[in-house]
């Protein structure tokens, strides 16, 4: 004989199983609205995203950033469309290769950025900055700062107009390092890491002390210039990011906040204002 209660319990259980299946799915299919795309002179990030969240990340040096490695990435994935931005033209080919008829989103100066842009020739705005720039305003505030630790490290400036209003470039930690390497006979090659004194005692250490403290000091500076000429009188948000971002920015007091996924997160804000 079959036990009613036991019976309703089952099909309770059973309901709430489809229901958080379904759930599932819907969550699923909401991580697949987009894919986003990060193509820098170093590193490519990549991440699943739906419109109000980011998902599943990945990094990867450039160079080893093509077509094949995109169908791989993709899957079986039903993504509805492609957001790019990309500082190195010659890998453009690769993600249209990969996409097919995918619908292809190119972050440029002429698209929906819901900030201004006050500057003189502003195709020559590298595409992440400008993703910097919408990210930091939406997820911060401005006026703001974004200093960027990529193989250039690069500042930001968005006006209390909400407005691009220019930024600084400066080489990136890691090409500063290199370049001792590469240019002199007895200074090796390092790895970067936070240095037990700014006293070196061995050759390794007084590079890494020269690197890591020498180049906080180049950021508080730039950031001290920056605040004195445009905001003087006024709160400005500083967020820090790129592959750098933990490193230098986090022990600085000038810096607010590092935020390592800005730039995929202005890709995704950046999708949802051009539907």
């Amino acid at each position: 004989m079959i036990d009613a209660a036991a019976l309703a319990d089952a099909l309770v259980f059973a309901q709430d199983e489809a229901n958080h299946l379904g759930r599932v799915s819907q969550a699923m299919a909401r991580a697949t609205d987009y894919l986003l795309i990060d193509i820098s002179n170093s590193f490519t990030k990549l991440a699943f995203a739906s419109t109000d969240r980011i998902a599943l990340r990945k990094r990867l040096p450039t160079e080893r950033f093509n077509a094949s490695f995109l169908r791989a990435f993709v899957g079986n994935r039903q993504i509805r469309r492609w957001v790019v931005c990309s500082v190195v033209p010659k890998k453009n080919r690769e993600v249209r290769k990969a996409a097919g008829k995918t619908k292809v989103f190119w972050l440029g100066p002429g698209v929906n950025l819901g900030v201004g842009v006050n500057y003189p020739n502003p195709k020559s705005i590298g595409a992440d900055r400008l993703a910097n720039a919408v990210a930091v305003t939406t997820l911060y505030g401005y006026p703001a700062v974004v200093v960027d630790f990529g193989t250039a490290v690069t500042f930001d400036i968005i006006s209390e107009r909400k407005e691009y209003i220019g930024g600084v470039i400066a080489p990136g930690l890691e090409s500063m390092t290199n370049f001792l390497y590469q240019r002199t006979a007895l200074l090796p090659r390092i790895s970067l890491r936070e240095p037990r004194s700014p006293i070196g005692r061995s050759t390794i250490e007084a590079m890494r002390a020269g690197a890591i403290f020498g180049y906080r000091g180049l950021v508080r500076e730039i950031l001290l210039r920056i605040k004195a000429e445009r905001f003087s009188r006024r709160r400005v948000h500083v967020v820090a990011t790129g592959g750098y971002a933990d490193l230098i920015g986090a022990k600085l007091p000038e810096i607010d906040t590092v935020r390592r996924d800005l730039t995929l997160e202005g890709l995704r804000i950046i999708a949802n204002l051009n539907v």
